[in-house]
């Protein structure tokens, strides 16, 4: 009897796996990582890219706010932004002592590629939210909220890690500039922003634009995706110098360490699968857009590629 469950329960894992791989949304990552690797003309303008992006940010930001606004806030909500942002900072510490271990990186590659990994993925998070959409399963609309919240707080951390263990350099003071490529960064700014507009106006406002941010979502994402596996395709060839094995595995492992902290986190929060999921999601991702930015403000030296 327990082998005939043990079967059916593996059945259904492989179902849901070929489901989701074939998707029309990964695919289209998967063609364009093909297209890249294959050195195909096929690109994307960089407005254009910009666009889909700034949509995929106002929809999820929008839709997150009227979830709010339909249910009301509560002490979760509060524990939910406290524990992002705890694990936000400690994920960089974890990622910089395994970086040291396991790839002999210097102090700055490692505290520069560990804040990558406190920090977050918008586009993760935008795959997440949609895997879960077309599977039915509900989530806490106020993820949205806890994603934005783990943005910055990983760039701290790098900073804290620089100061502590690379104490013969003096380029990482927390200056105006740096200030403004943390906490005003376009992601953030149209996340939290489309966020509490969707708060504010609930379920009547998102009645009003329905058919723009509702039906049309997939279609972008697809497209999104596939300027993204052409983006993954061509890091993938230019990279391959300095991806050597301890940082390989590095980055195989990490994201695993990751969403358990974030199971971990959810678990004692509470919250539902779908929020339990996306809190894993969250924590097992790494940013590609603020903190580029900000390390390349902080930590100028540190070698990109990585």
């Amino acid at each position: 009897m327990s082998a005939q469950l043990d079967g059916a329960l593996m059945e259904q894992m492989i179902a849901l796996a070929l489901g989701n791989f074939l998707s029309p949304i990964i695919l289209s990552f998967m063609l364009g990582v093909f297209a890249s690797l294959a050195r195909s003309d096929l690109n994307f303008p960089e407005a254009a890219a910009k666009a889909l992006s700034i949509y995929l940010l106002f929809a999820i930001g929008f839709k997150g706010g009227v979830s709010v606004a339909s249910h009301g806030l509560d002490v979760t909500l509060g524990l939910s932004l406290l524990a992002g942002v705890v694990l936000s900072m400690l994920l960089p510490i974890i990622s910089f002592g395994l970086l040291r271990v396991m790839s002999g990186l210097s102090v700055t590659d490692a505290a520069a590629v560990a804040a990558h990994y406190g920090s977050i993925s918008i586009v993760t998070f935008v795959a997440g939210t949609s895997v879960l959409q077309s599977s039915g399963i509900v989530y806490e609309g106020y993820m949205v909220a806890v994603a934005a919240a783990m943005e910055a707080p990983a760039i701290l951390s790098a900073l804290w890690l620089i100061s502590r263990y690379d104490t013969g350099t003096s380029s990482r003071r927390m200056d105006a500039e740096l200030w403004r490529e943390i906490l005003l960064n376009g992601s953030i700014v149209l996340l939290v922003g489309s966020f509490v507009i969707g708060w504010a106006t609930g379920e009547k406002g998102l009645a009003e634009i329905d058919s723009f941010i509702v039906a049309p979502f997939k279609g972008v994402l697809c497209l999104f995706l596939l300027d993204m596996g052409l983006v993954a395709g061509r890091g993938l060839r230019g990279g391959s110098s300095v991806l050597r094995p301890g940082v390989l595995t590095f980055g195989v492992l990490m994201p695993l360490i990751g969403s358990m902290f974030g199971l971990g986190a959810a678990l004692l929060l509470g919250l539902s699968t779908g929020g339990t999921a996306l809190f894993m999601v969250l924590a097992a991702s790494a940013s590609y857009i603020a903190v580029p930015a900000a390390m390349r403000v902080a930590l100028p030296e540190a070698n990109p590629s990585i």
